[in-house]
């Protein structure tokens, strides 16, 4: 299944600098940054569960916000993407 994770990660002290990073890593164990706090992630159920799993043990439920949003497939046929990050297609293999 094909997801978009979204974060906002509250930063005003040093223990949010460090949640946001890792929150940050653990979305780009799953897919690709898209936006600096948005992913578009491939994974199966378990992934996504675990994905989930991991985010929501980081965030602080009073001083963040997690959101997931499952796309619509085919991927291309409902999403437009405009603007300076050209779009990868996360079946493919990246070649660097």
């Amino acid at each position: 299944m094909e997801i978009l994770v979204t974060y906002d990660v509250a930063t005003d002290t040093a223990a949010g600098t460090r949640r946001l990073r890792r929150v940050a890593k653990t979305c780009e164990a799953f897919g690709q940054r898209v936006q600096d706090s948005v992913f578009e992630c491939s994974v199966n159920d378990a992934q996504y569960e675990q994905l989930k799993h991991r985010l929501t043990s980081i965030a602080k439920e009073e001083e963040d916000s997690l959101r997931f949003y499952r796309l619509l497939e085919p991927r291309e046929r409902y999403v437009e993407s405009f603007g300076r990050r050209p779009a990868f297609d996360l079946h493919e293999p990246l070649i660097l």
